[in-house]
């Protein structure tokens, strides 16, 4: 019965939030820039500047910053894009040729193989795509809405971020607080290592997959490096299509020895990625198998589109480390008969809970009772209180 009530629930909340799906996504990137970027207006206050001046100031800056990639993303693909859809179409006939013909020596059913490209072309090339860019068209007002709900909300999270999260705390109090401010502090620590570690991940991505592109002589190679760098921010799957894309363009332009070499160029960034840079540079911020990314990935395409896609695998981290704080049924550590703990190690989630400690022991230790009308101490610990009477 309780699982029954729980996933009803669990299907209330989804719709809801999917009939608000505009709001929710405008929130979730405004919270999720906002994490990035608010060590900046912390510091700068630190340094004696106000928060409303410290947090239009990175404000600015990130909104100068955006747009200035914004305008380069724009400009330069579309300037392209022309011929960089050619190259792509005529690239994938190609493709299918060489597999109807059977001249290539893989191993594969050619029918087969060209019935499913034959297939692909026709979504491409047919009806059913202009529908979906028709109502793409029609959803621009809402991309604008969406945006300016954003930047509103991104600058009073810059501002007055820890000045909301503060007003949630006070609604609770001992373990329930101790807990609520734990996962806070873990999900701003995961979202701001992540936006930051991927986009060292994806400028490292576009450079080598550039320079590669540039040394055969591939066209076009700036729009594809762009490709590249903004399809690093969609785990596993981005670094594919553009690898496909790239494949596809040096296909067309220098044949099927080419392609095979920027095939292999992928391949190897991929697994420098996976294995030097994903390690260093997230320093274990996202604790995730595989699997998981690639099921977050699914269901966050299908529920969010392509910006469903972006945000599942961070936000699956943060529900995970989440998770952690709220549940004690899962048995951490090494067993004596299952073996090493699968997801152990010392990640953000764990040395954000181990820097807080003292903080989340004095939240448990809090009585109501010691809360006085002060408005300069709202909420005393009981260590400002050890002197004066209590309330009976």
């Amino acid at each position: 019965m309780q699982v029954l009530i729980l996933t009803l629930v669990t299907m209330v909340v989804i719709y809801a939030l999917m009939a608000v799906k505009m709001v929710v996504l405008a929130v979730l990137i405004a919270l999720i820039l906002a994490s990035a970027t608010r060590p900046v207006v912390s510091w700068l206050e630190r340094h004696g500047w106000a928060s409303t001046w410290a947090a239009a100031l990175v404000f600015i800056t990130l909104v100068f910053v955006l747009g200035a990639v914004v305008t380069v993303v724009v400009l330069r693909i579309s300037d392209d894009l022309d011929e960089l859809v050619v190259s792509a179409t005529a690239g994938w006939q190609q493709l299918e040729e060489l597999f109807e013909s059977g001249s290539l020596p893989v191993p594969v059913d050619s029918t087969a193989v060209y019935a499913a490209l034959s297939q692909i072309n026709d979504y491409f090339t047919g009806a059913a795509l202009r529908r979906n860019a028709i109502t793409g068209l029609t959803a621009v007002t809402e991309m604008i809405t969406g945006t300016i709900l954003m930047a509103v909300v991104l600058f009073f999270f810059l501002k007055d971020g820890p000045q909301l999260w503060n007003f949630a705390l006070r609604w609770f109090i001992g373990e329930h607080r101790a807990k609520l401010a734990e996962s806070g502090d873990r999900a701003v620590r995961i979202l701001g290592g992540y936006v930051r570690g991927v986009i060292v991940v994806a400028s490292v991505d576009a450079a080598f997959i550039g320079l590669g592109l540039f040394w055969i002589g591939v066209p076009l190679v700036i729009p594809l490096t762009i490709i590249t760098f903004l399809a690093a921010f969609v785990p596993i799957i981005g670094a594919v299509a553009a690898g496909i894309l790239a494949a596809l363009v040096a296909l067309l332009t220098h044949g099927p020895g080419a392609a095979l070499i920027v095939v292999v160029i992928v391949v190897v960034v991929n697994q420098l990625e996976g294995n030097l840079l994903q390690p260093i540079v997230m320093a274990h911020t996202l604790s995730l198998h595989g699997l998981v990314v690639l099921l977050a990935l699914s269901i966050g395409g299908l529920l969010g589109g392509v910006a469903g896609a972006v945000l599942a695998v961070p936000l699956t981290a943060v529900t995970w480390a989440v998770l952690q704080v709220w549940t004690t049924g899962y048995q951490a550590g090494d067993d004596p008969v299952l073996g090493p703990d699968p997801v152990s190690g010392q990640g953000v989630a764990e040395r954000t809970s181990r820097q807080h400690r003292g903080k989340y022991r004095r939240m448990r230790r809090q009585d109501p009772r010691w809360s006085t009308p002060s408005t300069e101490t709202p909420l005393s610990s009981p260590e400002q209180t050890s002197g004066s009477g209590r309330a009976p």
